[in-house]
């Protein structure tokens, strides 16, 4: 609000502050002496300031206040006190300003790493990639933590395009250490491995060998576990995909025909395999040109109102494209700014968990070779 073309005015405030109060001081009787409150001036700049902005204005008021103070007869002078105040007033508030853009400086260090870790985790991705089209939205519950347990990829590949989308379960670092493990396994497994089958066990075994590593350095999370959805776009088929389901929510199906629910996380979290006969199985299942398939952590599932409810995720989509059936009502980025704005509305704001919403589908042939050109880079 204080800056304009590229210049900063955030001394304006403190200068109108100074101006006003000469004028009130001179526009009033000699009984009546206000020229103290300079020591405002000075305090103010300390708020919204620099270092030697602030110094400046502390000067100013100093020698504002001689100047002022003088201008009337001798017994009606403020005193030696109140000149001591404003000078005492300016170096504190010179101090103060040292401390608080050292701090604004720290705070931009830590969200900068937040960032960097952010990118590290999810990774951005071109809109259109690998013969896919995307798009996704993360919403840390914690606004200043930038990142979390959520976490989604797409890796292309010699057999075929891979996508990933999971929630760590827990919150903080450590959530964000699996989380970045489970996608370093994925850009690899997805890349090299043949059968999706396969790259779901290296997922799994990556979980278990990350919990036995936090567990030997004495860390309380070693029970931690993952739900995750892994899709395959395979190459021969263009009409179906394949999924293994870790305990996750069911993708949908969206298209200008209505929603479908996919098949369910039939299979235990990432991290609990050893508790089930096998690992989740693999299914095919269909997929048309028009439709998109869309993917969301709990956050959206479990958001709630102000009575408790919670967000009808399926009901408000079949609404949605039910209400007029478009194919741009399906597409990724559309769909996802949908989806993110009714969960915001129906939870006024208040995310109680870290909140994913990732939408994806095949590109239309026509979409030019740029895309294509992608396929194989990792």
């Amino acid at each position: 609000m204080l800056r304009m073309r590229g210049r900063s005015f955030v001394w304006v405030p403190s200068l109108l502050l100074l101006v006003g109060i000469v004028l009130v001081d001179l526009n009033t009787g000699v009984r009546f002496r206000i020229i103290s409150w300079i020591v405002l001036v000075p305090g103010t700049a300390a708020a919204i300031c620099g270092v030697w902005t602030t110094g400046a204005f502390a000067v100013l008021a100093v020698v504002t206040y001689f100047a002022v103070d003088h201008a009337w007869p001798g017994e009606y002078r403020a005193g030696l006190g109140d000149f001591v105040l404003v000078a005492l007033g300016g170096v504190l508030a010179t101090l103060a300003a040292a401390v608080r853009v050292r701090r604004e400086r720290q705070t931009l260090r830590i969200m900068d790493i937040a960032e960097t870790t952010r990118r590290t985790v999810l990774r951005p991705l071109p809109a259109r990639w690998a013969g896919l089209e995307h798009a996704g939205v993360y919403l840390a519950a914690d606004v200043d933590a930038q990142v979390g347990g959520d976490f989604y990829d797409i890796q292309p590949g010699p057999h075929g395009t891979r996508v990933l989308v999971g929630d760590v379960q827990g919150k903080g670092l450590g959530a964000v250490e699996a989380a970045a493990a489970l996608l370093g396994t994925f850009r690899e497994a997805g890349y090299h491995e043949k059968d999706l089958a396969t790259v779901a066990e290296r997922l799994e075994i990556r979980m278990l060998r990350h919990r036995r590593h936090t567990t030997a350095l004495g860390r309380d999370d070693g029970d931690r576990f993952a739900t995750a959805v892994l899709i395959g776009f395979p190459e021969d088929a263009p009409d179906m995909i394949e999924t293994v389901n870790f305990g996750h929510e069911a993708p949908l199906a969206v298209g200008p025909h209505g929603v479908r629910e996919l098949p369910s996380g039939d299979g235990l979290p990432l991290g609990l395999g050893d508790l089930a006969a096998g690992l989740p199985p693999v299914h095919r299942v269909p997929l048309a040109a028009d439709e998109t398939l869309l993917l969301v952590t709990d956050g959206v599932t479990e958001a709630r109102d102000g009575s408790g409810v919670f967000y009808p995720l399926l009901r408000d989509l079949a609404r949605v494209v039910g209400a007029a059936p478009d194919p741009d009502r399906t597409e990724p980025q559309r769909l996802v700014r949908t989806v993110r704005d009714a969960v915001l509305r129906h939870s006024a704001g208040r995310l109680g968990d870290d909140t994913t919403v990732f939408a994806v589908r095949r590109l239309d042939e026509r979409a030019g070779e740029g895309a294509e050109q992608g396929r194989l880079r990792s």
